[in-house]
């Protein structure tokens, strides 16, 4: 099954959180369908009430809490732990190539 967050088709737009946001809800709730599950049932096996599962799936809306009470009704984790990581760099070098193609990313 695609990873939600990491999917290579997932195009953050990385200054724009609400696309971020609806491209969340669209996986969750094209992962919810694949799983043949309504939002009834959704609402039921994560604790979370019907009208935020609604919401969420429509307007993008939830708490953190509530998303990721539904990524553990979906079985979707996993994708969490690498938010926030930090890079262990092993020399100076490392960490200059990362910034130079960042910068270079930037201004395409």
């Amino acid at each position: 099954m695609d990873n939600i967050l990491t999917n290579k088709k997932f195009n953050l737009d990385r200054f724009n959180p609400q696309k971020i946001a609806e491209e969340i809800a669209q996986r969750a709730k094209q992962r919810r369908l694949e799983l043949n599950i309504t939002q009834e049932q959704l609402a039921r096996r994560s604790g979370v009430s019907f009208g935020s599962v609604k919401r969420f799936e429509n307007q993008a809306k939830i708490s953190l809490q509530h998303l990721l009470m539904i990524a553990v009704a979906l079985d979707a984790t996993d994708e969490f732990s690498t938010l926030f990581t930090r890079q262990n760099y092993k020399s100076i070098d490392e960490v200059t190539k990362e910034k130079t193609a960042k910068q270079r990313k930037r201004a395409r």
